[in-house]
């Protein structure tokens, strides 16, 4: 689940090094733009989509998960209405579903909505 356990950790707990620099990426997307997983593990020149989305099922809950989505611009099944609700207040850019479409649930346009983390909210890789 994307609201992971990082809302149960305990002061304790200490997150791995590689789990925070997704997370911090991930809370520098500007609103209303998105990176793919891959993109993040691009940015960080370490891991790939799957160990990033590893991660924000794990921690993500803390930081806005849903700026961090697949490459194919489809939302976060389970999550798709909470996600919706997040990308409407936010503006980000958005397809209509088509009819055949499950739910008609639209997806993200990628190509409007991608954030590649430059500008005066970009992201400083880690390396």
């Amino acid at each position: 689940m994307v609201c992971g356990t990082m809302d149960r950790m305990s002061e304790d707990d200490e997150l791995p090094e590689y789990a925070e620099r997704v997370l911090e990426v991930a809370e520098r997307i500007p609103p209303g733009r998105v990176m793919t997983y891959g993109d993040v593990a691009e940015w960080l020149g370490e891991g790939g989509p799957r160990q990033v989305g590893r991660v924000m099922a794990l921690y993500g809950g803390a930081v806005p998960w849903w700026r961090v989505v697949r490459a194919d611009g489809v939302l976060l099944p389970g999550h798709e209405l909470r996600a919706l609700a997040h990308y409407r207040e936010e503006g980000t850019p958005l397809r209509e579903a088509g009819r055949a479409a499950e739910g008609h649930v639209p997806r993200l346009a990628m190509i409007r909505a991608r954030w590649d983390g430059c500008g005066p909210e970009s992201v400083t890789p880690h390396t």
